[in-house]
């Protein structure tokens, strides 16, 4: 039977460039990357991606909107207008899907129309916007509510949801659990893991205590037709060579527990 797809996001191979995941998903066999908006600069030219892209013969399947605490001027300051570049970004690149945070709390405006305007962005922009799990922020002094309308995309109206085992980690939740809880919504994955720190550490799956390889398990058993985007941190890595090899092994990895949970239907 044929593997599920999975990608490597661009973030994954820092502090090397975007150019280098690229290169990378390539030579190990990935299916595509997902490309994430701002961090690096390069990364906001659509039409050098799309020279990358083609270069190594590496399909762009998914495009994270810059909605980071970083990337507050990518794009321009208007979310709205974000996330309609990020719409155009994926149909140039031939991406199916956006991911896309949830509003800050000082983000007002944005957060009292986001349900209704992802809604709208669904059914106009020709690509599936799928809203990521977040956390609360957590200190010494307790919990803040950082993310409006809420930093968990369970109860709210969407119709697509992307699928963070770090974020789930550090809100000290369980990925089985919001998998269970989605169902049909779920629509994309970034496979990682956390020790449900205060940090968004995202380690390498089956490092935490997300149970990750049980969650691509029961990806497999769901015949899930998503992306499965490996989006973790390879800082560790001594060279590009240890860095190959740590990536190469989760490919490999999420293949099997994908084909094995397929196995128990």
């Amino acid at each position: 039977m044929p593997h599920p797809t999975v990608t490597l996001s661009t973030t994954t191979v820092y502090p090397e460039s975007s150019a280098s995941a690229f290169e990378l998903a390539a030579e190990l066999g990935f299916d595509g990357v997902e490309l994430m908006v701002g961090v690096d600069p390069l990364t906001t030219d659509i039409a050098a991606v799309e020279k990358l892209s083609n270069y190594h013969g590496v399909r762009v399947l998914s495009v994270h909107a810059p909605v980071l605490l970083i990337t507050p001027n990518v794009w321009g300051s208007d979310p709205w207008e974000k996330l309609e570049k990020s719409a155009e970004a994926a149909r140039q690149l031939g991406a199916s899907t956006v991911v896309v945070h949830p509003p800050f709390r000082w983000q007002r405006d944005y957060g009292a129309t986001f349900e209704a305007g992802i809604r709208r962005l669904n059914e106009t922009s020709g690509v599936t916007f799928a809203v990521e799990n977040m956390f609360p922020w957590r200190s010494p002094a307790g919990r803040m509510q950082a993310y409006l309308p809420s930093w968990d995309p369970t109860d709210r109206d969407y119709d697509h949801l992307t699928l963070d085992l770090s974020h789930a980690s550090t809100a000290q939740q369980q990925a089985m659990d919001l998998l269970h809880r989605w169902g049909k919504r779920l629509a994309h994955v970034h496979l990682t893991d956390g020790k449900g720190s205060f940090k968004d550490e995202h380690w390498l799956p089956g490092e935490g205590d997300q149970d990750a390889w049980a969650v691509v398990q029961e990806l497999g058993r769901m015949d899930f037709a998503g992306h499965i985007v490996i989006e973790v941190s390879t800082r560790r890595a001594k060279s590009r060579h240890e860095r190959a090899e740590l990536l190469e092994e989760v490919l490999a990895n999420t293949r099997k527990h994908f084909d094995i949970g397929r196995g128990m239907r």
